[in-house]
């Protein structure tokens, strides 16, 4: 199954196919696949502004594989700094899949707020989680796009995570080098 999905800053990207990720959207990651920790782009909506993909839960993940777990003291789970981090990919694969950001073209995104996260259950690893983003709110530009996004987790048929969130989108060679100070006044001051 394939839909469209609307282009933004580098033109229309080509329609989308749900499935797993094929081999061009992850060479295109910020970060190893290896922790993409999605396997399978399960929707995209334009319309909705809305991404959806299923994340095995029973996998090698770092942090969970270093718990010292206990039935009962310290059961093992998916660890909360992996859902928090899933939530910045999830906004790449929104960004990839409706936007038509590509970070081999310069684009990236950073996190900026977390406004609201609530952990609603403990994962133990087995079933898969299936996590959603819905873009809530943008302001695009040329350089940069400023995207509030609402996530919802949800495993075992239950929310295990909600989080309302901020992140910034920019084409890294239209900023001066980002670990200048001038470049990061500029950016907080583009954030306020």
């Amino acid at each position: 199954m394939t839909t469209s999905a609307p282009g933004a800053a580098s033109g229309a990207p080509p329609p989308v196919k749900l499935g797993p990720f094929d081999a061009e959207f992850l060479a295109d990651l910020p970060y190893d696949p290896s922790v993409l920790f999605f396997d399978e782009l399960l929707e995209v909506d334009a319309g909705k502004s809305l991404v959806r993909c299923r994340m095995p839960t029973d996998q090698p993940m770092p942090l969970v594989d270093a718990q010292r777990a206990h039935p009962l003291l310290h059961p093992r789970h998916v660890a909360g700094a992996i859902l928090v981090h899933a939530t910045g990919m999830l906004g790449f694969v929104h960004a990839y899949h409706l936007l038509g950001l590509r970070h081999r073209e310069g684009w990236i995104g950073y996190g900026t707020n977390i406004h609201r996260v609530v952990f609603r259950k403990l994962v133990q690893p087995g079933a898969p989680i299936e996590a959603t983003c819905v873009a809530t709110r943008s302001r695009l530009g040329e350089k940069r796009h400023m995207i509030r996004y609402a996530f919802e987790f949800r495993h075992e048929d239950r929310v295990c995570y909600e989080g309302d969130q901020t992140a910034v989108w920019m084409r890294a060679q239209d900023v001066p080098a980002m670990n200048s100070r001038p470049a990061l006044e500029e950016l907080e001051r583009s954030l306020a």
